[in-house]
């Protein structure tokens, strides 16, 4: 987010070289042509070289109520065309802002080519243009590429928001370096016999040349804190740098003295620790946080000072180019991780020499089902992991060290699979509930109401879980039938699980249960209503003996409890409902409750 104007100014001390080379004013901008960090830090500001503007470009008034707060100037010529960028590193706990203008003129600015306003509620490192340099892609601090053409100027203006701060280094980064590295920027800008400020690191051999035609004498100076002190003995015309200073040569020609300053400072040399190998288990693609190798990378050195980024080959850790995405996937298997570790202060100084080894171990992907059914007519079923890995090892609950066993009873099978490397175990296990299935049987049916309309009930032999039709309808759960009509239906039983189907052919008819013929004109006789429905019915009723009492077809009108015209007694008769089927041949009814009783 951009920044308000109300900050918390944390002073920390950061940087280790000496400050110079720092001009607060647009007009005395210092002059830069090669890839190297200028380090500096700033205090306060010069004349507002903004004439008292509110804004300039994304650039706002400061704490200070001007642009400028703690700023620095710099100036540089393009010499070559290409993709240019730089790194401005900081303390993290400073907000710093840059704007970059392309004029040759400080009374002409213009607006900014580049310019980046936001504050570090991140707490980041780093604010430029190009890339991050630990990796970070999606940073509010990093503006678009610049690409250039030989001969442009170029105003870079660096601001301080917080009103303190610890200095900062500039790191030009892009193609253009790789392209021309030692003539992407135009050094003839640069008048000094010394050159533009040097940044080493620790051990760098660092090498004054003021070799001048004609000199007659050279004197070295070197200032380190308490002002510019004589070197003894030191006359030639080059000198071998070994500490942090700011170095005058003074050159004595027959016709003048040639004076020349510069700033050489030398940052410490990171050492990355020792990292060790991860190991873990995953299933997919995995994320790994490398930020939690950082420890282990700095191997105590102070995190403010240095910066860590990780990549997939030797090559770009000693470029630094190409960081993983912290939020690194994996996609299994193991993969080399190297490591750079780098001065925030000069970025040339870093340590690549290490790496670690992510090892991902794929937990095994169980693919075969939790649920299975034995059907009663096949008597076993396979279970378990059809496809097995070769690698992975199987263990199952009831002994067997199988990928997939074949049951015959019903049951809780449990199988463990284990895929170990890299000393990592990794599990899965998965149950399997194995359940018995029998072939679908009618037991009976119930038949509700004698009406047009009757409500079928269909009973099983067993209590198995099925599914019922009734005359090539949809199969439902529910083994009630609503709204049927009488006549000859077809009723369908199945196992869900595909077991078997089983299909009979039933009859609706209705009757009474309990006939009385004593006289008062209700249920006088007793008779099958819907008989009309089928082909050639015939009825035919017997006592307890068996003895054939009366047989009746549609056109009867029933059984008035009487043979041979005589009263027979109360008590229970059976009959039996026979028709002739589609096929022609008599069939007799199933599943009809075949007896009802006569009572007096």
């Amino acid at each position: 987010m951009f920044k308000a104007l109300t900050k918390i100014l944390i002073p920390l001390l950061f940087w280790q070289v000496a400050y110079g080379q720092v001009a607060q004013d647009c007009f005395d901008a210092v002059p830069i042509c090669s890839n190297t960090p200028i380090n500096g830090g700033t205090n306060g500001f010069g004349t507002d070289d903004f004439n008292g503007a509110s804004s300039s470009g994304c650039l706002e008034q400061t704490t200070t109520g001007a642009i400028e707060s703690n700023s620095a100037w710099y100036r540089f010529t393009t010499a070559e065309a290409g993709q240019l960028g730089f790194n401005i590193g900081h303390n993290s706990n400073e907000d710093w802002d840059f704007a970059l203008y392309r004029a040759s003129d400080c009374g002409n600015l213009g607006e900014p080519v580049r310019c980046n306003f936001f504050d570090n509620s991140e707490n980041t490192s780093f604010v430029g243009v190009g890339e991050d340099p630990t990796g970070n892609g999606s940073s509010v601090h990093y503006e678009d590429w610049l690409q250039v053409e030989a001969g442009e100027d170029y105003y870079l203006f660096i601001n301080n928001f917080s009103n303190v701060n610890s200095g900062f280094s500039i790191q030009f980064t892009g193609n253009i370096w790789v392209d021309h590295p030692n003539s992407a920027l135009d050094c003839s800008i640069i008048n000094n016999l010394l050159g533009p400020p040097i940044a080493a690191c620790e051990g760098d051999n660092v090498v004054l040349d003021a070799t001048t035609s004609g000199a007659i004498n050279y004197e070295w100076y070197s200032d380190t804190g308490s002002g510019y002190q004589l070197i003894a003995g030191v006359n030639s015309a080059t000198y071998n740098v070994q500490n942090t200073g700011q170095y005058r040569v003074v050159v004595t020609t027959s016709t003048e003295n040639i004076v020349s300053d510069v700033q050489v400072g030398f940052n410490e040399l990171p050492v990355t620790g020792s990292l060790s190998d991860e190991t873990f288990c995953h299933q997919g693609d995995v994320t790994f946080d490398l930020h939690t190798k950082n420890t282990e990378a700095l191997a105590g050195q102070d995190p403010d000072d240095f910066v860590i980024s990780y990549h997939s080959s030797p090559s770009d850790a000693e470029s630094g180019s190409h960081p993983l995405d912290p939020q690194f996937e994996l996609t299994g298997g193991s993969e080399t991780i190297y490591v750079r570790t780098t001065s925030l202060a000069n970025p040339d100084c870093y340590d690549a020499s290490q790496s670690f080894v992510l090892n991902a171990v794929e937990t095994p992907v169980l693919n075969f089902a939790d649920q299975a059914v034995i059907c009663e007519t096949v008597g076993s079923i396979e279970i378990g992991e059809t496809q097995p890995d070769l690698n992975y090892t199987y263990q199952w609950s009831s002994g067997e060290q199988t990928p997939y066993i074949t049951v015959s009873q019903g049951g809780q099978y449990t199988l463990m699979v284990t895929n170990q490397s890299n000393g990592m175990i990794c599990e899965a296990s998965r149950t399997v509930f194995v359940e018995m299935s029998t072939m679908p049987q009618i037991s009976s049916i119930d038949i509700q109401d004698m009406s047009a309309n009757n409500t079928v009930t269909i009973h099983t032999v067993s209590n198995g879980m099925y599914e019922y039709s009734l005359d090539d309808g949809d199969f439902q759960v529910s083994n009630v039938f609503e709204g049927v009509p009488p006549g000859i239906h077809t009723v369908r039983m199945q196992d869900p699980y595909g077991c078997g189907v089983v299909e009979e052919d039933i009859v609706v008819v209705g009757y009474l249960a309990i006939f009385s013929p004593n006289g008062d004109v209700m249920n006088e006789t007793w008779q099958i209503e819907g008989l009309s429905t089928l082909n050639s019915p015939i009825v035919t009723i017997y006592d307890r003996y068996g003895k054939l009492i009366k047989q009746m077809n549609e056109f009867d009108s029933g059984w008035d409890g009487s043979f041979q015209g005589k009263p027979l007694p109360s008590t229970d008769y059976w009959f039996k409902l026979s028709y002739v089927d589609d096929n022609g041949n008599r069939t007799f009814a199933k599943y009809i409750q075949s007896h009802f009783s006569l009572r007096r």
